[in-house]
Order: structure tokens, then sequence, then C-alpha cells
């Protein structure tokens, strides 16, 4: 049951609201029990500054040795009050009168309890003193002052009854009691009424998630309102779904292309083989020719391979940079004279425009694969007689270079997808058998070793008279020599 998540916050929320009403209740008692004892305490001191009025002026109206006993009798009778008790002490603790003397007596006296003791003992030692007196059915609250009457000191002390005090204080404790449990129940059913109701569009969408798999890739889940913490989740989920789903589609591509290509090399070496074998006698001249196109044709797939697992080790992370110091415009010289034998077999003019000196903190061969990935590319779209444009410049903090060709150029609509994997845009730079081309990897490749670099490679470019494709990168140390 606890495995529930909408049990558990019904759990936490009755807990916690039962802790709050007992600390509410708890204060509320405090509050109400010291509001009474303050409002006994103001009664007590007005009572007894009444009944001394009284006493002062029967006293002046009596006469003998007893004026002050038949005064305080008088007095008594005049602020009889029900469950309230008078006494008047001399100062040898003798009791002069009290209520208990004066018919009908309403209790039974207290003053000769322990407890009263204590506290008559105490008030000699302060003007006045409040304090609680053991007796009758809950005890009561005493109040005690000196006076002065007829040349000597005494004390009154008056009691009142805790029973009727104690009566309201039980019934705030049942009714505390009573409400407290049934507001409890009624949060609780409450609660778990809206866990569940706030929670049911997640247990909605865990159902539908549930369903969706590789074959219904493309649903998608309900979102009921997009501005919602819930809906939130649904836009986030539903954005996963999509990224997963374009991952998916990029793999089945990735995968039909790459199986593509690797059957025509594979298929070639078959038949060939075939071929050559099939016949009894050939000549050295036939073999040497079928051993070419073997080599030629393995050469290739040996390419394709080797691109292949330097893009997998690069999505794996496992592609480790060897980042050295040294001069960008030097290896741009030494690539673009690598490459001038592809120019000159077309008949391409290759230029390159001199660069400063251009410091670098990189992988070498990296940097030199991506430069000739790039002028191979522009070499291998250029037609006999374009010409081909390298450049390297330093803008702030990073290093601009590009090259420039003079081919076909690449339709607007397939210039976002130029760097992806196996894609060749077929319409404008077609691939035959002879032109040397490749599988479409290289600027896969090229891109990744940029971004490797902290950098980046873009088609700054493209119309019907030729492309330029820009490396940006840093021109400051690498903060890491592991690629990501």
């Amino acid at each position: 049951m606890l495995d529930s998540v909408r049990v558990r916050l019904t759990l936490w929320y009755t807990a916690v609201l039962t802790l709050v009403l007992i600390a509410l209740s708890t204060i509320t008692y405090f509050i109400f029990w010291r509001s009474t004892v303050q409002r006994t305490d103001v009664n007590l001191a007005e009572l007894s500054e009444a009944f001394l009025t009284t006493l002062d002026a029967e006293v002046n109206d009596q006469s003998g040795p007893d004026s002050l006993r038949l005064a305080g009798q008088v007095a008594i009778t005049e602020h009889r009050f029900r469950d309230h008790v008078f006494a008047i002490f001399d100062d040898a603790g003798n009791i002069v009168v009290s209520s208990q003397e004066v018919p009908p007596a309403s209790s039974t006296a207290p003053f000769s309890s322990p407890s009263f003791q204590h506290f008559f003992d105490a008030s000699s030692r302060a003007d006045r003193l409040f304090g609680k007196v053991k007796g009758g059915r809950d005890g009561y609250r005493g109040f005690a002052r000196h006076f002065s009457s007829l040349g000597r000191t005494y004390t009154i002390v008056i009691l009142q009854s805790l029973h009727q005090q104690q009566e309201m204080l039980e019934e705030v404790t049942a009714t505390f009691a009573w409400v407290i449990p049934i507001a409890i129940v009624l949060a609780s059913a409450g609660g778990y009424f809206l866990a569940r109701k706030s929670l049911a569009p997640v247990v909605a969408m865990s159902t539908q998630a549930g369903r969706i798999g590789a074959a219904n890739l493309h649903e998608r889940l309900a979102v009921q309102n997009d501005r919602d913490e819930l809906g939130h989740l649904a836009q986030s989920f539903n954005g996963l779904l999509d990224r997963l789903s374009q991952s998916f589609e990029r793999q089945r591509r990735f995968m039909a292309d790459a199986s593509h290509e690797l059957r025509t090399p594979v298929a070639i070496l078959r038949g060939e083989a075939e071929v050559a074998l099939s016949q009894q006698e050939r000549s050295l001249e036939e073999y040497r020719e079928s051993l070419g196109v073997l080599h030629q044709e393995a050469e290739r797939l040996t390419h394709i391979v080797e691109d292949l697992f330097t893009l997998t080790r690069a999505d794996a992370g496992q592609y480790p940079l060897q980042p050295r110091d040294f001069y960008l415009d030097e290896l741009i010289a030494e690539s673009v004279h690598s490459a001038r034998t592809l120019a000159l077999a077309k008949k391409i003019c290759l230029n390159l425009e001199e660069a400063s000196e251009s410091p670098i903190h990189a992988d070498e061969s990296l940097l030199r694969r991506m430069i000739l990935n790039l002028l191979d590319n522009a070499i291998k779209y250029t037609p006999e007689g374009g010409s081909v444009s390298v450049t390297c410049r330093r803008g702030g903090k990073e290093y601009a270079l590009s090259i420039t060709d003079t081919g076909g150029g690449i339709p607007a609509d397939l210039q976002p997808r130029i760097f992806e994997r196996f894609f060749r845009a077929d319409k404008a730079r077609s691939r035959t058998e002879n032109d040397g081309g490749g599988a479409g990897l290289g600027l896969s490749i090229s891109r990744w070793i940029a971004e490797a670099h902290h950098g980046r490679l873009e088609l700054t470019h493209s119309n019907p008279a030729g492309s330029t494709f820009t490396a940006y990168l840093p021109a400051e140390p690498l903060p890491s020599a592991t690629g990501s």
C-alpha cells in the first residue's frame, strides 16, 4: 500500500495536519487557561478592594472590642458569592472572622489544610500574593493581602473555587477531542481524493507511455494543460519521443545506407573473384586486371570501414585527442600540396592564399584529415577547368579556414542535411563509379573533428556558382585533450 504515491502523499498530509492541529489546540488551550487565570486574579483583586472598602465603613460604625469582627461579618454578608470563601487573620495567624462562620456555609473550610498553611506562610513575605490552594472539588485560587485597621495589621484571604473553570476547560478539551479526529478524517479523505485526481494525468501518461514502442513511436502523450507542471512533463516527454524518433530514423537510414555502401564493393569483389575462378585458363594480364579491381574495391571497402569505426568511437567519446603546438598555416600548405595531384588530374586550379603565422594547440593528424576531406570534397565536385581556393584568417579568438569551389552548388532544400552520414546531394553532385567518390562520410567526420576541438564546421555559402565550407577553430589552447 505504501508503494502508492497517492497513499504516501495522503499519509504525509495527514501526519502534518495532525501535528498542526495538536499544536494549535495545545496553544489554544494554554492561552485560554492563562486568560482564565488572569481574569480570576483580577476578579479577586477587585473583590478584595470592594470588601475592604465595606469593612472600613462598617468599622467606623461599630464600637467595642469586637468591632472588626462584627464589621467583617457584615462585609462578608454583603459580598457573599457562590464558590468564594473570605477570611481575616490577625498578625499572629489566627482567624478573626471567616465566611464559614456566617451561615449558610457554602463549603467545607479549607483553612486547616497543609496547602493553605503553605500559601498563608508565603503571604507573610509579600504584600500581595496569588496562589493555588488544594481543597474542595478542584481546588481554590487564593489571594492574600495585608491591610491595617484600628492600629493593627491584618491579612485578608479570599479563595475562589476552580470547579467552574475546570468544567469549562474540560469542555474545551472534549471539544478538541471530537473536532480534531473528525477534521483529520475529513482532511485525509479530501487529501486522498485530491491526490488521486491530481495524479490521474500521471497515471494516464504512464499507461500511454507503456504502450509506446518502436512500432508506434509516432504516438504522443496528451497534454491537458500546457501551463502546469504535468503539462510541462508531458511536453518534455513528447520532446524526448521526438528526439528518439529522429534518432531511430537516423539509425534506420544509417543502417540502410551503410548496407548499401558496403554491398557494392562486396558484390564487386565477389563477382570479380567468381569470374576469375570460373575460367580455367586466363592470361597474366587478365589476372592482373582482376587483382587490380579487387585491390581497388578492397581499398574502398577499407576506407568505408575505417570511417565508420572513427565515427563509432567518436560517438562513444572514446577517440582521444593528442594535441600539440604547431602552425595551422603550415599544415594547410602541406595539405594543399598533397591535394595538388588530385587537382591536376582534373585540370583544376588549386589556389592557397598566403596567411600569417597561425599558432594553434590541437591534434595535428585530425586537422590534417579534416582539411584533406574538405579539399577532396571540393575537388571531387568541381568540374574540369574549375578552381578551388583555400584561405585562413584569424578573427578574435578563432581561426576561419575556408575552402571554396566552383562546382554546381547544393540545392537549398538539401543544405540542412549535408553533414548527415552517407548523405550525398545526388541531384547536384552525383557520384559515378570512376570519379573516386566516397561513401558520404567525409563531411560528417570533418564536422566531428571541428567540434572535438571546440570549433564548428559550416556551409557558409552555396549557389550554382560554387560552395564554401568554413571551419572555425579556437586560437586558444584546448580546455581538455579528449574529444567529446
